[in-house]
């Protein structure tokens, strides 16, 4: 059988209640479909993130470790293997169409945040088969999990690698389990969800709280907003522009506006 042919068959089946949907225990999690009521319409949520701030602060590796218990994101070692919602990297591979060979050391030394961009032409969307995977009218790119057959159409789309597929049960790879948020099942792809269920209680990401004011989060389309506002008078850069997906994760490196 055609991949394609499998896939509608599972929908199918699926429909008919022959076989369970693969997702989340504990209820409907942030993503599902009521998520997809959630968010303002006219606003576009973004992140800007001041670099040397945020590495001066040297809080990083705090912020993952608190995204990742607050979302039950299982600890999964390995290159293929490991589930992430935001991780490390430096300039080079964060941004290996515009790495220069002579990139000021002090450059070369950051370690940048990587996460969802949540695009605004998101191609993951577009390719989802069972629209597991969805914009929000907030500019969010969620999911719901109860929908995600596992196909991974959206990871090869995203080019940000910013998604994550259970091979394992991930529920054997938490020290502890955060009652407030769902977990996952085996053969379902997960990623940031730019911390949707605090925004809609009118609270900022968990990565903007902890920053110490190096992650600035924001409406995007409100000129007076702290992001608009930084992005007014810093230089900035975001990942793979050139492919015309929008990113809403801005990066500012100090000192860039000289050399651009």
């Amino acid at each position: 059988m055609e991949r394609r042919d499998f896939i509608k068959a599972g929908l199918v089946a699926c429909a008919a209640g022959l076989v369970p949907l693969t997702g989340c225990a504990g209820g409907e999690a942030p993503g599902a479909a009521q998520d997809a009521a959630q968010g303002a319409s006219g606003k576009r949520w973004a992140l800007v993130v001041d670099e040397q701030k945020l590495n001066r602060a040297g809080v990083l590796d705090r912020i993952i470790e608190a995204c990742h218990k607050a979302h039950n994101v299982p600890a999964v070692e390995g290159d293929k293997t490991a589930v992430k919602w935001i991780w490390p990297e430096d300039f080079e591979h964060a941004f290996p169409d515009i790495a220069s060979t002579y990139v000021s050391e002090g450059v070369e030394e950051m370690a940048f945040p990587m996460l969802c961009n949540h695009c605004e032409e998101p191609p993951c969307v577009r390719v989802c088969p069972t629209k597991a995977t969805f914009k929000r009218p907030d500019g969010i790119v969620s999911m719901d999990y109860h929908r995600c057959i596992g196909c991974r159409f959206c990871m090869g789309a995203c080019p940000y690698g910013a998604r994550s597929l259970n091979f394992d049960d991930p529920r054997l790879h938490l020290a502890e389990i955060n009652p407030a948020y769902p977990t996952r099942v085996r053969g379902v792809v997960e990623k940031c969800m730019l911390c949707s269920e605090r925004i809609d209680k009118g609270l900022a990401p968990l990565c903007a709280e902890m920053s110490q004011g190096a992650i600035l989060f924001g409406d995007l389309n409100d000129p007076e907003s702290d992001v608009r506002r930084a992005l007014a008078k810093s230089f900035s850069i975001r990942r793979r522009v050139e492919l015309g997906t929008g990113p809403s994760v801005y990066y500012i490196v100090e000192g860039g506006e000289q050399r651009a």
